[in-house]
């Protein structure tokens, strides 16, 4: 099932910002990197990874992650294709489900039974590719959602290299067990330990993947991926490793207040934590939830050091149990030290 043979695969993650995307990609391709990740929060990363294709010939553009249920299947179809054919074939498609919170009064879009929505939206998105790809008459219909109307003047034309791939993130059982399920591919979320994702989360996900394996589901014919995230700090300089750890700290801290991340501080008894930490959020002390982690959390959580250091204890962490990796700094953090990381990285295989 999974590609633990090959070589690891390594991505550059970049924030949507327009103003830094293009160089980076740019940079990430110089580097002999696979996949340039653009994250979904105050822009939209298509628009980006579209402008990032006119810049790039060879490293593969991925959403990482898109917000599924702000847009409908048919919406994030459109979108996803365009990059795709702008490309020459190059889009992957990573999704989530975001928070209910979100979806409702942020996106003002439906929000119930989150993994079965996912499931169905999957199956709807590749319906609407394979008639763009066959021409074959769109025909989906689902509890969620339905597509039925496409006519030639609204479809675009096939992709030679084929359809994008899917990846889905997830942290709970049956948003997991969904990804292993239907999606090319599982993307760990940043907040998880390598304990938690091996057994906890990973068993879940190969089961799936092994039923629809077992069922023949077209989608299966494609290697599956699993895509590890891993929080990291580093810098050139003492100072600003300091700076980027303690950013690191906070960014933790509001990752455990978060009621939905509960399971994973549970994995290594630490449930009070979470309720401290969940107290002082709705308080707003945010300096005080970071002195909350201490350093035994922080390296569960995180790596940090030099670039060299922290590449080498990442590829200890994950060889073998992901298929491909990027590594999620602070936010302000130079695109240019997560390339240096992940250089590093790939030196070591």
């Amino acid at each position: 099932m999974d590609r633990q043979d090959d070589a690891l695969r390594y991505d550059v993650s970049v924030p949507g910002d327009p103003a830094g995307v293009l160089a980076a990609a740019e940079q990430a391709e110089r580097a002999g990197l696979d996949r340039l990740l653009v994250a979904e929060t105050a822009h939209d990363p298509f628009i980006q990874l579209a402008r990032a294709a006119d810049r790039t010939s060879r490293i593969e553009l991925a959403t990482g992650v898109a917000v599924a249920f702000a847009r409908t299947p048919m919406t994030l179809a459109y979108q996803a294709w365009g990059v795709h054919e702008v490309s020459g074939g190059r889009a992957v498609v990573g999704l989530g489900s975001q928070v209910k919170p979100h979806i409702e009064r942020r996106f003002g879009m439906p929000w119930d039974r989150p993994a079965a929505r996912m499931r169905e939206y999957v199956h709807a998105v590749r319906a609407i590719w394979h008639s763009w790809q066959t021409g074959d008459r769109l025909r989906f219909r689902g509890d969620f959602y339905t597509h039925t109307v496409m006519t030639p003047v609204f479809a675009p034309p096939p992709v030679a290299a084929g359809v994008p791939r899917i990846l889905l993130a997830g942290v709970g059982p049956l948003m997991t067990a969904t990804a292993g399920a239907v999606a090319d591919g599982f993307i760990s979320h940043p907040f998880t330990t390598v304990g938690y994702l091996r057994d906890r989360v990973l068993p879940g996900v190969r089961a799936a993947r092994a039923q629809a394996e077992a069922d023949r589901e077209p989608w299966t014919d494609r290697p599956f991926e699993i895509a590890g995230n891993v929080l990291a700090a580093t810098g050139r300089t003492a100072e600003e490793l300091a700076a980027n750890r303690a950013a690191l700290r906070g960014r933790i801290a509001f990752y455990a207040s978060t009621p939905a991340y509960l399971p994973v501080l549970a994995q290594h008894g630490w449930q009070d934590l979470h309720e401290d930490l969940h107290r002082l959020s709705l308080r707003g002390n945010w300096q005080r939830m970071a002195e909350l982690i201490d350093d035994e959390v922080f390296d569960a959580f995180a790596v940090a050091g030099t670039v060299e250091e922290v590449a080498a204890e990442i590829h200890r962490r994950y060889a073998g149990l992901a298929t491909r990796l990027s590594v999620s700094s602070p936010d302000g953090t130079d695109p240019a030290l997560d390339i240096a990381v992940l250089t590093a990285l790939r030196a070591l295989d």
